[in-house]
């Protein structure tokens, strides 16, 4: 098993930046990515980045490229989600979630998940 605790979240304006933290324990060894999902009201859960725990590569979705950034730091046991120019649309929870084997980005691949941080992004 691995658990995962999201932490960062927050309320914000449009333009700001906030960093999201996801500290991962339990069998990290059997972890190959860790990623970010996020979920708006009446929405489905979407894939925003993802990074292999080894190496370090990194994937992101189309919408907040060039404005997030995940990285970790594997002595922590820790993986982040640097957000800046926050825009209303990004408002939603924000989910940190482990994959055994790839670097995927669909929801259905991923195996453990954290409880979420909200985050608000006002206007």
């Amino acid at each position: 098993q691995v658990q995962l605790v999201e932490s960062g979240g927050g309320l914000v304006q449009a333009g700001d930046s906030l960093r999201l933290s996801c500290a991962a324990s339990g069998r990290i060894f059997s972890v190959y990515a860790l990623g970010w999902f996020r979920q708006a009201p009446g929405k489905e859960r979407e894939f925003v980045a993802a990074i292999t725990w080894n190496n370090g590569i990194t994937n992101y979705a189309e919408s907040v490229k060039g404005r997030f950034t995940i990285s970790r730091d594997n002595a922590k046991n820790t993986v982040y989600l640097q957000m800046n120019s926050l825009k209303p649309e990004d408002t939603a929870v924000y989910y940190c979630a482990a994959d055994r084997y790839g670097l995927d980005i669909e929801v259905r691949f991923y195996n453990y998940w954290g409880q979420g941080t909200q985050v608000t992004v006002s206007s």
